[in-house]
This record gives C-alpha cells, sequence and structure tokens, in this order.
C-alpha cells in the first residue's frame, strides 16, 4: 500500500513538471494564442478555468461539486470526497477568424489550457489543491504599407509591421475549510510570471533607406492572493441554492522592461537606442488588475444545476495607459484602460449518473452563454465578446473518472468604427481523474 501510494505521488509530481516544463518553453514563430487585440496591456486575459469549467461558460464562483476540480473559488475545494485525490488537465485549441474592411484572414492555435490537483490535509476541516494555467497572453503580425507623397521619388513606399508574442502564467496555491455545515472560506496564494515580446518594423522600398526596427521585452513576475466564500440554504429535500463570492488583490508588477530601437541596411545595424527599466522602480508602477466575483447557484440533488456570475476588474490604475511597452504607440487607433465586465451563465444535467444499461444516461451535459466586456478602449469604444458553450463529461467505464470536452463559438468586436471583427471556434478536451488514496488499510 505505501509503495503504491509513492508510486502514485510520483506520477502526479512528474505531470505537474511536465506543465511547468510546457508553459516555460517558447518557440520562435508560434503563439499560444492569437488576436490583433492582445497589442495592448498584458494582452488578453484567460477566463482561468479547467476543462470541468469551460463546458458551462466559466462559471464556478457558487459551484460545489465532489466529483470535479474547480478552481474558481478556494472555498469549492472544501465540496470534495475526503479520502479521494483528484486532477485535471486539458488542452485548448483555437480557431480565429478576422474581418476588417474587405480584408480577411485566419489564424490557429494550440495551447495547453491548465493543469490542477486537489487532495485533503486535515479530514474534512482542511483541503487542498495548486495548478498551473495562463493568465494573459499576446500574439499578433500585422502588416500595412503606406503611400506619403512626401517619399516619392526619395525613400519609396513604407511598410510597417508589428510583431508580438509571449504569455504570463500564473501557479497558484489554494486551501478550504469548512467553517459550519453551510459555510466554507478558502484562500489562494498565486505567482505570476512570463515574458512578452513586442516589436515594430518600418521599411523601405528604396532599399538605400535603413529599416527601423524597435520594440519592447517585458519580463514579468508578481505574487498576490485571492479569497473565495460559499454558503449553501437547502432549499426542499434535494434542492439546494449556494452563493459564491472571490476577491484577488491587485498587485505591483516585478521584472524588468527593455525598449530599443535599431537602424539597419542590409546586414549591418547600428544601435539607436537601448534602454532597461526595473519595473518597480519606474514612475508609473504597473500592475496586475484586482478582481471580484459573485455567483449563485441552484442544484437540484445530483442531476441538475444552473449558475449565474458577475466578474468586474479595474484596470485604470494599472498604468497601461502611460507605460511605455504596454500603452500603444499607434496615432491612429488608441488603446485606452478601462473596466472588464463578465456575466456567464451555464447550466448542467445528468439523465441517470448510476445508469447501468445505458452509457449516454451516463453522460454529463452541460452548456452556458457569456457577454465580456474587455479591459481596454479601441478609439474611446468598448470591446464586447459574446458567445455560447457546448459540452459533456463522458465518464471512463465506472469509475468517477471522465474526458470532459467543450466547444466555444463567439464574436469579439465588429467591424463598425474601424474596429477588427474577430470570430472564433474553440475546442477544449480534457480529462479529470478521480481515485481514493487516503484509506489506512488495517493490514499491510
Amino acid at each position: 500500500m505505501k509503495r503504491k501510494l509513492i508510486n502514485r505521488i510520483l506520477i502526479v509530481a512528474g505531470l505537474l513538471a511536465g506543465g511547468l516544463v510546457a508553459y516555460s518553453q517558447e518557440t520562435e514563430g508560434t503563439f499560444s494564442a492569437f488576436s490583433p487585440y492582445s497589442i495592448y496591456g498584458v494582452g488578453d486575459i484567460a477566463k482561468g478555468t479547467t476543462s470541468f469549467n469551460s463546458s458551462m461558460a466559466g462559471v464556478g464562483i457558487a459551484t460545489r461539486n465532489s466529483r470535479f476540480v474547480n478552481t474558481m473559488n478556494p472555498a469549492a475545494v472544501t465540496a470534495r470526497d475526503s479520502l479521494s485525490f483528484m486532477a485535471d488537465a486539458s488542452l485548448a485549441q483555437k480557431n480565429n477568424f478576422f474581418s476588417q474592411g474587405g480584408v480577411n484572414s485566419v489564424n490557429n492555435t494550440v495551447n495547453f489550457n491548465n493543469f490542477a490537483v486537489s487532495f485533503p490535509i486535515y479530514r474534512r476541516y482542511l483541503d487542498f489543491y495548486a495548478g498551473i494555467t495562463p493568465y494573459s497572453s499576446v500574439g499578433y503580425n500585422v502588416s500595412h504599407p503606406i503611400t506619403d507623397p512626401s517619399f516619392v521619388g526619395m525613400a519609396g513606399n513604407v511598410t510597417y509591421t508589428s510583431k508580438g508574442n509571449g504569455s504570463v502564467n500564473s501557479i497558484y496555491f489554494g486551501a478550504g475549510s469548512q467553517l459550519t455545515r453551510r459555510l466554507s472560506v478558502g484562500v489562494e496564494g498565486i505567482y505570476y510570471f512570463g515574458k512578452l515580446t513586442k516589436a515594430t518594423t518600418m521599411e523601405f522600398s528604396n532599399s538605400s533607406f535603413r529599416a527601423i526596427h524597435s520594440g519592447h521585452e517585458l519580463v514579468l513576475r508578481g505574487l498576490t492572493a485571492k479569497f473565495g466564500a460559499q454558503l449553501e440554504v437547502p432549499m426542499g429535500e434535494s434542492s439546494t441554492m449556494t452563493v459564491g463570492a472571490t476577491y484577488k488583490l491587485g498587485t505591483n508588477m516585478r521584472g524588468y522592461n527593455k525598449d530599443y530601437i535599431i537602424a539597419s541596411i542590409s546586414s549591418a545595424y547600428d544601435t539607436v537606442k537601448f534602454n532597461q527599466d526595473t519595473l518597480h522602480r519606474m514612475k508609473d508602477k504597473v500592475k496586475f488588475a484586482d478582481e471580484l466575483g459573485v455567483g449563485i447557484n441552484f442544484r437540484g440533488g445530483d442531476k441538475w444545476t444552473v449558475e449565474a456570475n458577475y466578474i468586474r476588474s479595474n484596470t485604470k490604475p494599472c498604468g497601461y495607459s502611460s507605460t511605455t511597452g504596454f500603452k500603444n504607440e499607434s496615432e491612429s487607433i488608441r488603446f485606452t484602460s478601462g473596466t472588464s465586465q463578465s456575466v456567464r451563465i451555464g447550466a448542467s444535467y445528468v439523465p441517470n449518473r448510476n445508469d447501468i444499461r445505458y452509457y449516454m444516461r451516463r453522460v454529463i451535459y452541460r452548456g452556458g452563454v457569456y457577454w465580456d466586456q474587455a479591459y481596454y478602449k479601441v478609439n474611446g469604444n468598448n470591446v464586447n465578446t459574446y458567445g455560447i458553450t457546448l459540452g459533456a463529461s463522458f465518464p471512463v467505464s465506472r469509475t468517477r473518472n471522465y474526458l470532459n470536452v467543450a466547444v466555444d463559438l463567439g464574436q469579439r468586436g465588429t467591424k463598425d468604427d474601424n474596429l477588427i471583427r474577430e470570430r472564433f471556434i474553440n475546442f477544449t478536451v480534457g480529462i479529470n481523474i478521480f481515485d481514493i488514496w487516503f484509506i489506512k488499510p488495517k493490514y499491510d
């Protein structure tokens, strides 16, 4: 029994180490995600959900589920079986379709979505979870030529190219405690780390003029905490209402920002400017934003559940609009900080979890809808995203292990006001592992 437990722990440690390596590696020319909107700030903010949450539009603040890992609220970990070990790992594949004016383009990316584990520490009084997931991602490659009459016969046409790549990931460790039969609380520690690169090139059709390369390399890290609570209220023999709330503290970024300007012709390069600023010493400090979330969940025994979440985050004090490397340098397209908001509604249903004859009656079916308002404005306009999610959890044999699949269909932005319309179809595939580990045998 002891050898079996040690082997299990080594397997989990290996999976976690593999996840850390996968997140820390970057390949030249590849993107963890892709969107022209990620040019601003720290890029696109991820939902931070497991494969279980993804199929229900990302809800989970008020979810209490003993079969799946739920990292949306630190207090939710207390709903787990006190003798079990659980893990969740998933992969995300994204397909984006962009339109602006008469120009269309397509991009596809594949990346890890999350890895999380959960197990008890002390009976039902203290439960633990840990994992790694993307916090934000930068990925874009935009090019446009300009013909300026002042350059005719001199420098010729000018082509501007902007490229960005990289991601900020988060490692988290959380614990929860059930204070009373109905009230649970939890706390989570979060460590942010990652590197973002943003570069711009100005090239002239007249080869006698030097191309101008400029850009920024941002190495970021930060440490913060998230607090959560959940309260269960019985509503009949088998129905329950749960209300939940979370608050994540904002925190100053650490790291540095390298910015440079290089002039080149043929194979020769001249460095015109090079500077490196330590972020926490800069006059305008840059921050990771705080976040408030509330949710309400209605559950009908072990058969169905419906939940609604509202999440709000204010990036106006974060310094993105005024700090070099985070703000947008373009005069024609102005990005400014704003307040992000998100409304998510999700539901799940299982016909008969214990059916011994029909497999499809044991499948858990899920769906959801959501609306997101980005943390930035473009030329004074809010950038909104809306979509629907569908998914299912397929049981593996007669165990509590599941294969989770989810699809997310939606749109961000519009063609109005010179914005880019981004339509997407995203797929998430994950596994949920459930095993009884913590049984004290009478005989060894």
